[in-house]
């Protein structure tokens, strides 16, 4: 069996190479065709039922604009409801029919049983699930002196996902809905300052993507990875209280690489309503995926040059949290390791 592998490590990779780039015209000649006709029998969204989740701003509340230009009734869903309610009016105004607003908070199961319970009761099923709540952070995984703080960043990535899914599941299956991901290239793709944010980005993708076999087509599910279009990290404050609320001050969105939020936003709406299973922007980071799987050591050293800030050694002891209960995380200086709101 050794022998075997021996040989197949040194035969398969090149000659899929060589049969990748011979299939590579016919393959995307055949995604043109496909895509073509998705787009002109994308679903239409006038009257369905949309829920989502990190509705108060960024992503998520650009989704809801998206999906109210297309007539839908929305369901908006985040722990900051005063932003929610002028977010509902806005929307009302680009065409959506009927806007719920709801105060929760996705990583606790009982509170996501309640919002889609309270969606079910009002509308009667439920097309499409929006999971947009993220939380990204900006500092070296050297920097950071109270470890309490990482369990919440897999809280929001990870399990304000699943969550959702699990209870929403059943009711899409009875409308053969769709689950739309915000998820990230980070995942795949090696970024400095995003250990954290990238495994649970990394997680998300992997279960969804099992998933995706588990319900076949009785579920659509929708994955949408992007550069980077996140909120001024500048001004972000994130707070750790007893029973791990969190809360953060108001962020305005910025254009940063990867393009604006609101672009981003509509292709995931786009994608969604053509049943696409993967949408990228942009797309030619899809270059790196072919170095990472047969030259990652050639990806490897590209990005140690491209990424390297010659910074210095971190300093032991740089606080990160004031952990004095209850615990909570002052503004940060500018200078200062960050957490970052990308979403909610």
């Amino acid at each position: 069996m050794d022998l075997l592998n021996a040989i197949l490590n040194l035969v398969v990779p090149p000659a899929g190479m060589v049969m990748l780039a011979f299939a590579w015209p016919t393959l995307s000649f055949l995604h043109a065709l496909e895509w073509f006709f998705k787009t002109l029998y994308r679903e239409n969204m006038e009257n369905k039922v949309v829920l989502i989740t990190g509705a108060s701003s960024a992503i998520g509340e650009q989704l809801a604009y998206e999906y109210a230009r297309r007539k839908a009734n929305l369901v908006l869903v985040a722990r900051r409801e005063h932003r929610l309610w002028g977010i509902r009016e806005n929307a009302r105004l680009l065409g959506a029919k009927h806007v719920l607003v709801m105060a929760s908070d996705v990583v606790k199961e009982e509170e996501c049983r309640r919002f889609i319970s309270d969606t079910i009761n009002y509308f009667g099923h439920l097309h499409h699930l929006v999971n947009a709540a993220s939380l990204g952070h900006n500092f070296y995984f050297e920097e950071a002196t109270d470890s309490s703080v990482f369990p919440h960043m897999m809280d929001i990535n990870f399990w304000g996902n699943v969550y959702p899914t699990y209870v929403a599941l059943p009711y899409l299956r009875q409308t053969r809905g769709r689950i739309l991901v915000n998820a990230s290239m980070e995942s795949w793709l090696p970024m400095p300052r995003m250990s954290l944010y990238a495994a649970a980005k990394a997680a998300v993708i992997s279960f969804y993507e099992t998933l995706r076999f588990e319900v076949k087509d009785d579920v659509g599910i929708t994955i949408a990875t992007h550069g980077w279009t996140g909120s001024d990290i500048s001004r972000g404050k994130f707070m750790l209280e007893e029973g791990s609320e969190m809360q953060w001050k108001e962020e305005r969105e910025v254009p940063l690489t990867g393009g604006h939020v609101e672009e981003f936003a509509k292709l995931m709406v786009a994608g969604a309503c053509r049943g696409d299973t993967y949408l990228k922007h942009p797309r030619w980071y899809d270059i790196f995926m072919l170095y990472r799987v047969f030259a990652p050591d050639v990806l490897g050293w590209t990005f140690r040059l491209l990424l390297s800030d010659h910074r210095a050694k971190p300093t032991i002891g740089r606080p990160l949290l004031e952990a004095s209960p209850p615990r909570k995380l002052s503004a940060f200086s500018p200078g200062s390791p960050r957490l970052q709101h990308i979403v909610e």
